[in-house]
């Protein structure tokens, strides 16, 4: 049995269907994979063409623990795997891997299908307890319609993130009901929000080839070049989803982003980029003399920010409010003051932990013929294909290992 069909379900029954086993998937959705089809914005960003350690490097949550899963499929043979299937694929920026159709749901469409061609049952219903026997072993799942007996079921529930494709926790639950712990669940690639009034000001605005570094108790905890926007909440985009994944202690500590719009300029070039511009556009108002250095709907906060009057002429401008207002440039300051709702999140951080799950196997050390895959795991990884990436290792891992196979 397999509960949950997204994407570490689907891989899972594919794998234990192609050993000879027959495998029921229960899945709430009619349609599979739902999360699958809606990711990368429709295109699926389904794996990152780069080695095991470079999938490693990329999670922060129990890396140790995906070594085998990873090394035993890897990204080269995810792509293989799909491509097998025949759906073409495509890499791009980052080792972000596509399907040239950019559509996500040639992905889902094609384990569907796989499924489909090996026998798989799709059980239409909700899981709502896994039944063990006197021995503590699992002999059914009890889904809303009654109890289907099985010797092995995979929990491949997905987290608590986009909840109207099916990932509302309940998986949680039943493990938690079989003595699982679980490490509270959390948004991970989750927008942020602040306090700032600018944000709402600056909403809309997408500023490309920034770097963005985020700050804990004022000290920089990480940093990188990319995309982001201003949202009238506060801040998203792919750099603030990747912030969020290293906020670990909110309420403990003090989070804040840093922008540097002028990340090619050192603070002395940029002195001397902002002194010709000021020199050119002397006797204008400040209001309109950087028009050529910041988008027109950011001049506002950095003057005010820099304590510079909008009607101030340019050749009034002190030596001391030119520095102030390269250091708007180069570090904008956002203060956090949380992450957006856990529902908003890309994956959930958080899950069973991984310290009572077998690496090797996926399964359970506390309950015998239970495995899990995929974002049930306390585990999560920054956006690139990664967690895609890692619902397949360990969804192919379970299939791999059910009914005493070899991984």
């Amino acid at each position: 049995m397999i509960v949950g069909g997204g994407a570490a379900g689907m891989m899972a029954a594919v794998t234990a269907a192609e050993r000879g086993m027959r495998v029921l998937l229960v899945e709430p959705n009619r349609q599979l994979g739902r999360k699958v089809r809606i990711s990368g914005k429709g295109r699926c960003n389904l794996t990152n063409d780069c080695d095991v350690r470079g999938v490693l490097a990329n999670v922060p949550t129990n890396p140790k623990f995906l070594y085998s899963a990873l090394t035993a499929f890897p990204p080269e043979k995810v792509m293989a795997f799909f491509e097998d299937l025949g759906v073409p694929l495509k890499t791009e920026r980052g080792g972000r891997v596509f399907p040239v159709s950019d559509s996500a749901h040639d992905v889902a469409d094609a384990l569907a299908a796989r499924m489909q061609a090996l026998g798989v049952e799709h059980v239409h219903g909700r899981a709502v307890r896994i039944v063990t026997g006197p021995a503590g072993a699992v002999t059914g799942v009890e889904t809303e319609r009654g109890v289907i007996d099985c010797r092995w079921a995979v929990l491949s529930t997905g987290g608590v993130s986009y909840p109207a494709t099916g990932s509302t926790g309940d998986g949680y639950a039943m493990a938690a009901a079989l003595g699982h712990k679980i490490v509270s669940p959390r948004g991970s690639l989750v927008p942020l929000e602040s306090d700032a009034p600018y944000c709402a000001a600056l909403a809309g605005l997408s500023p490309r080839n920034v770097d963005l570094t985020l700050l804990e108790d004022g000290k920089a905890l990480w940093k990188q070049r990319g995309e982001m926007l201003f949202a009238h909440f506060g801040v998203t985009g792919p750099l603030v989803l990747s912030a969020s994944a290293h906020i670990r202690r909110w309420g403990d500590r003090r989070y804040a982003l840093a922008i540097d719009f002028k990340p090619a300029l050192d603070e002395e070039k940029l002195d001397g980029r902002i002194r010709r511009d000021l020199e050119k556009y002397a006797n204008r108002d400040m209001a309109n003399a950087l028009a050529e250095l910041a988008p027109r709907v950011l001049i506002p906060v950095l003057l005010e920010l820099a304590d510079i009057l909008p009607e101030e002429k340019a050749h009034d401008l002190t030596r001391e409010q030119r520095r102030a207002l390269g250091r708007m440039l180069k570090a904008f300051p956002v203060p956090l003051t949380g992450p957006r709702p856990v529902a908003e999140a890309i994956v959930t951080a958080g899950g069973v932990d991984v310290k009572e799950v077998d690496p090797r196997t996926m399964m359970s050390k506390l309950v015998p013929g239970l495995f899990f895959a995929g974002e049930i795991l306390d585990v999560d990884a920054y956006t690139g294909g990664f967690n895609l990436q890692i619902a397949w290792a360990t969804g192919r891992m379970a299939g791999m290992a059910v009914g005493g196979g070899s991984t």
